[in-house]
């Protein structure tokens, strides 16, 4: 599997309100762990938007090509630089619902649009639907970063201190999420 580099995870998972400049575009990144419930090794990958694809689409798509064992269980995690999109939101429910044997669980680092009536829709939309969509904390930051992110370069940054300032960061996430929900 592809890593991340740490300067990606750094820039796009970074959950401050207000950006430092200089600028650069959030792009939308999903990192998922596949993980049989037989205890077997996880698979991991990751996917970003593309012209025409979502990454929850092309995450969709990934999954539906693996041919899973319909008779076992399967854990995945997802962890997002975005939360869906309402569209996302529907396609993943109903993929979700044609294959009962993915327990799937969502962890965004930032509210996509959350002010909006459709994107709240949504997010509303998934959570009634046994999807849970949380805001990504402080284990979920370093499980990301342990799992997805290539370490062999030096690092222009601390990694500790980046992590607690995006923990700390997603506690007001956090709150307007509960508030959606």
């Amino acid at each position: 599997m592809a890593l991340l580099t740490a300067e990606t995870f750094r820039l796009q998972f970074n959950n401050r309100r207000r950006l430092r400049r200089p600028y650069y575009p959030r792009k939308a990144l999903l990192c998922y762990q596949l993980t049989p419930q037989n205890g077997s090794t996880p698979t991991r990958g990751y996917f970003e938007n593309k012209k025409k694809c979502h990454a929850e689409i092309c995450f969709i798509n990934e999954i539906k090509s693996m041919g899973l064992d319909e008779t076992q269980c399967y854990q995945v995690t997802c962890y997002l630089t975005w939360s869906p999109c309402s569209s996302c939101a529907w396609k993943l429910v109903d993929f979700i619902q044609a294959h009962d044997h993915l327990n799937l669980r969502i962890f965004a680092s930032r509210l996509y649009y959350h002010w909006c009536k459709p994107q709240q829709e949504g997010l509303r939309l998934l959570c009634g639907s046994q999807v849970p969509v949380e805001v990504m904390g402080l284990p979920e930051f370093n499980d990301c970063w342990e799992n997805f992110v290539d370490h062999e370069k030096p690092l222009s940054f601390d990694p500790c201190k980046m992590l607690e300032e995006l923990d700390k960061n997603s506690r007001a996430i956090k709150r307007r999420l509960e508030r959606i929900k």
